[in-house]
Formats: structure tokens, sequence, C-alpha cells
């Protein structure tokens, strides 16, 4: 078990330690870490956000535990050596298109949501985000016009082998869950929602099983404060995905607890928690770690087939939220570390 562990900038650094003391606790057979910097801590040390030597162990290992990057002290930077596009980067160079985003009430935080708790606690989803195409990684500049007005402008594009692929992931998915799928784009307004939702109805007959649902991004955005029970699996692309997912996260009550894997054709996969470096608290210890350890559950279910082993991790979270071990996130006073050691101890108490 060859982990690259890239903790990266702010928060980043503390919640990796609790994440690690989780998986040590489970005395897991041939684990391997092997650490390296990303993001603004990698820039200062190295020149670059993503050094090559970062690069290289992340593609020579089964799978990378990756913290938070972000330094409000380096935005000043080309867009190139920003430290943000270290993980685009990474997700580019790993060819890891499909990002599996859990959204789930845990029982005794409904309070927390924004919603009716009633309508929190129903909260259980999927959502399946497209992770290398779209505007982010389109053709993208800055010009002027010939009227010599400044003009920026992002290229949103998709093939249909890249729709293809992660339509195949999302119905799996679904077969795995409730069998309902739901898939979000603009089709009314953009050619590339067109072709994909022409492209994911081409491939709905090969999940039977699967009831499939299109929605628009607006009114799908719109039914996840008003009805957020009604979806199973959401399947969309880059842009939407990413803000649809950080959406979800706070109907949940707080963006802490949620985890993500980004996963390639292979077993190889990058964990991390959807939230920032949080510049603002960074080294007060203060900071809920929860998300980081949830995403090393996701690395031992998806990289190592370790279910078990996730669902220790996980019901070990649940166990200590619902203690009312909450960080400041989530109105509590537990510190990082505390939290830390609440997990660990009710995985020693088995």
């Amino acid at each position: 078990m060859h982990i690259a562990v890239l903790a990266g900038d702010g928060i980043g650094q503390e919640i990796m330690v609790e994440a690690l003391r989780v998986l040590d606790m489970l005395d897991l057979p041939d684990l391997k870490l092997d650490h390296a910097d990303v993001g603004g801590v990698a820039y200062r040390a190295h020149g670059h956000p993503l050094p090559a030597e970062t690069l290289n162990l992340a593609k020579a290992a089964d799978a990378v535990l990756f913290g938070a990057v972000g330094d409000p002290e380096l935005d000043s930077l080309r867009r190139e050596l920003r430290v943000e596009s270290a993980v685009l980067g990474l997700r580019k160079e790993l060819q890891l298109f499909a990002n599996l985003r859990p959204a789930k009430a845990f029982a005794g935080l409904e309070r927390l949501s924004g919603l009716k708790p009633e309508i929190a606690g129903a909260i259980d989803l999927l959502i399946l985000r497209e992770l290398i195409g779209d505007i982010y990684f389109g053709e993208k500049g800055q010009r002027e016009t010939e009227e010599g007005l400044r003009e920026g402008y992002d290229i949103m594009a998709y093939d249909e082998s890249e729709i293809a692929r992660i339509a195949h992931v999302a119905f799996k998915a679904a077969q795995g869950r409730s069998k309902k799928l739901c898939s979000v784009d603009k089709a009314n307004v953009l050619q590339t929602s067109a072709l994909w939702r022409k492209v994911v109805d081409e491939i709905a007959p090969e999940y039977p099983d699967v009831e499939l649902e299109h929605m628009y991004v607006d009114n799908a955005a719109m039914q996840m404060v008003r009805n957020p029970g009604q979806f199973d699996v959401v399947l969309t692309g880059n842009l939407f995905g990413d803000i649809l997912s950080d959406q979800a996260s706070m109907c949940v009550g707080s963006i802490g607890l949620l985890a993500s894997a980004s996963l390639g054709e292979g077993t190889k996969g990058l964990y991390e928690p959807i939230h920032g470096s949080a510049p603002d608290i960074a080294g007060q210890g203060i900071a809920n770690p929860m998300a980081m350890i949830l995403s090393a559950a996701m690395m031992l279910r998806h990289s190592f087939a370790d279910e078990d082993n996730a669902l220790r991790i996980e019901n070990a979270v649940a166990d200590v939220l619902a203690d009312n071990v909450l960080g400041h996130d989530l109105g509590g006073s537990a510190s990082t570390s505390e939290i830390g050691d609440a997990v660990v101890a009710k995985l020693s108490a088995g």
C-alpha cells in the first residue's frame, strides 16, 4: 500500500496529521507513506507548485492522499504557477476523470443545515463530476476586441468519449445504490450540454435497471435545497459539478464533513476533502479533520478494496459526531487534535 502524502498548504498540514493517525491505528499491512511538497509550500521550496519529484511520486504510488492548496500571498503569480494549478495538473497527468463527492446527513446534525431538519435529514446523494474536461481545461485567454476592449474567454468542450466514460461510472455507481441517476446539464442553451444529454441517452439502455432523468443545472440547484432527498446519483460536468457539490455540502451542514475521490480507469486515485486551505484559521488548531479522515476511508475502499476498514473509519466518524464532539465549523469547541483523538479512541474500542 504505497501512498503519496501531499499535505499542501494551510490547514492541509494539520488535518493530514489526524488522517495518518487514523490509518496508523488500523495497523494496515505493508503500508508505505512517502511525503512530498505541493501547492504554495512547493512553490516556495522548489519554484513550482507541482515539482517533478512530486508528480513522479504521485505516478509511482498506488494512491494519493491530498490535503489542500491555496496561499493568498502567491495569488499574483502568473496562471501556470498559481498554486491551484497543482491539483489540476495532478488530475490531468494521472488521468483522474471521475470525481466522486458523497453528501450524506449525519444523524443529530440536521440542525446545522440551512434547510429544515426533516429536509436535511433526507440527504444521501453522490455527485459524479467529470474532472479533466470542460471549461477548466479548454482554451482560455485574454484579448482585445476590434473596439479596443479587453475581453476574456474560456471555451467549454467535451467530446463523446469523455462524456461516455464518466457516464458509465455514474450508471455503475447508481447500480450499487438506489438505481436512480440524474444527469445535469444546460442542454437548452449549450451545445456542449446537448451532446452530453444525447450521449448519456445512448448509454442508458446498457443499464436497464437504472432510472435515468435529465435536469437543467438551474433547476437542479433549486431542487437541491427544495427536496434534496430525491437525488441518488447526480452526473454532471466539471463546472456544474464544482458548484453543485459545494452547495450539497452546505445542505448537509458543513463543508468540513465532505470527502472526495478522483479516479481514473484503474485503481489509482487522489483523495481529498472538498474544502480549501482555509488560511484564515491555519495554525490555530481548530480545523475540522473529518473530511480528511473520510477521504482516507474512500482511499481504502476505492484504491485498495478494503471495505471493512473503510466502514470502520466511517462508523467511527459517525459515532464521534453523535457523541457531540464537534469542531468550530459545527458550532462546537473541539480542536483538530481532539477530534482526531476521539476517532482514534472509537477505532481502538472496536
